[in-house]
């Protein structure tokens, strides 16, 4: 479960209007909210109306035909927000809003975790004991999977001046924790995982209808073959900001493929290259992160591309799962299925000599976590395994003892 933290203060009142601001916290530290963005909604206590908004938008105006002379902006029981776009004029801006609903994870991008709006409110009462607290939050994120608690009143936020000397504060504050659920987000895995070693030919695949199964009969139009010569009008189709994935066809069937493969082993390092392909061809991954857990992850030495901070989410100190995400301007935009689909890096690991083995399957990742979803790992079964033995190393072995023999056999003919 993963929580986000919406902020509600009211600061002023005026002619019977309620001005406030709402702010969105995204203390998620590996999941963010990406395009088209989050729609956020509530059902009003009475009969409160929106008369005005600087930096989010309703999406309807509802009936507003009693209001005469000039209508509110949203007249809606149950109004529906959204976030403006990059570019909106200065003066319908206030600070952290305007990024079409993005909001980045905490980790990765803590400046910009954030998201506001402010609301002027109308009908909704004259001191903050008639106020009425909303009910009934949704937050789409853009889809489902997030359940919102009820608001609960706390201390009002103080505002402090640039100085620091002089700090005001909100008339009233109330807050709103909404959790998220894979299980509810989605029917089906959006990610799975492959993985290979130098010292096995096996290539393990992802499992077979890992994130759903290629039937033209029951999903027609579910995915698209890389060579098909209705590739272009499928992309262009209807449905391409929707939100739904058009994959190109894989036993698979996901959108995004994490491969590990164990590349090089040194007297005190190992080395990894991980690759992220996307198959999704109506997605750009935006700031997209990759969450990994393996127990040597404490010994991580050098790493190519990729961001990384370690993570621990147990306590203790055990240091076992590791965040990786682009570096800015260079791969933090993962590009939709295609030949710049991918993105790719390699991990020097030293070693432990009172724990490290390529024995087992030891060597490959416990869980595997994109953009904060679980993605579907190979049976253990599968994993490429250390052979015990093969003839190749045993020849050397064998050989000089056989010529140590006919030697042996020539000198004692002499003898």
């Amino acid at each position: 479960m993963y929580t986000l933290y919406l902020y509600h203060d009211f600061f002023l009142f005026q002619t019977c209007h309620v001005q406030a601001v709402v702010t969105m916290f995204n203390y998620q530290q590996f999941r963010h909210i990406s395009a088209p963005g989050w729609q956020l909604g509530w059902t009003w206590a009475k009969k409160e109306v929106i008369w005005s908004m600087v930096g989010a938008q309703a999406t309807e105006q509802g009936d507003c035909s009693k209001f005469k002379s000039s209508p509110p902006h949203s007249c809606k029981r149950d109004p529906t927000i959204v976030d403006l776009l990059p570019g909106t004029p200065y003066n319908q801006q206030i600070a952290n809003c305007c990024k079409a609903g993005v909001i980045d994870t905490f980790n990765q991008d803590p400046s910009n975790a954030a998201s506001s709006f402010q609301v002027s409110v109308g009908l909704a009462g004259t001191t903050n004991k008639t106020v009425k607290v909303p009910k009934n939050f949704t937050l789409k994120a853009p889809g489902p999977g997030y359940t919102c608690g009820r608001a609960i009143v706390g201390k009002p936020t103080k505002y402090f001046t640039s100085d620091g000397r002089r700090a005001t504060q909100a008339l009233m504050t109330w807050n709103v924790t909404c959790t998220y659920s894979q299980f509810l987000a989605q029917k089906t895995p959006s990610c799975c995982v492959s993985l290979s070693s130098f010292y096995n030919d096996t290539i393990v695949n992802c499992p077979t209808c890992s994130c759903g199964c290629q039937n033209n009969n029951t999903r027609p139009g579910s995915c698209v073959n890389e060579n098909s010569p209705y590739l272009q009008s499928a992309i262009d189709g209807p449905g391409k900001y929707t939100g739904q994935p058009l994959v190109q066809c894989t036993s698979h069937m996901c959108p995004i493929r994490i491969h590990w493969h164990v590349k090089l082993n040194y007297k005190d390092y190992w080395r990894v290259k991980v690759t992220i392909t996307n198959f999704n061809y109506r997605m750009n991954y935006t700031q997209w992160n990759l969450v990994v857990q393996h127990p040597n992850f404490d010994n991580i030495t050098k790493l190519f591309s990729f961001n990384y901070k370690p993570l621990t989410p147990y306590g203790g100190g055990i240091n076992d799962t590791a965040m990786f995400w682009g570096m800015k301007f260079y791969n933090d935009l993962l590009m939709q299925a295609g030949p710049l689909g991918n993105a790719q890096s390699e991990i020097l690991l030293k070693k432990d000599s009172a724990t490290f083995t390529f024995d087992k399957g030891w060597a490959f990742p416990r869980r595997v976590y994109f953009n904060g979803d679980n993605c579907v790992m190979p049976s253990p079964d599968a994993y490429p395994w250390l052979p015990n033995a093969s003839p190749l190393t045993k020849q050397p072995l064998t050989l000089p003892l056989l010529v140590f023999s006919i030697l042996l056999a020539t000198l004692l003919a002499y003898v």
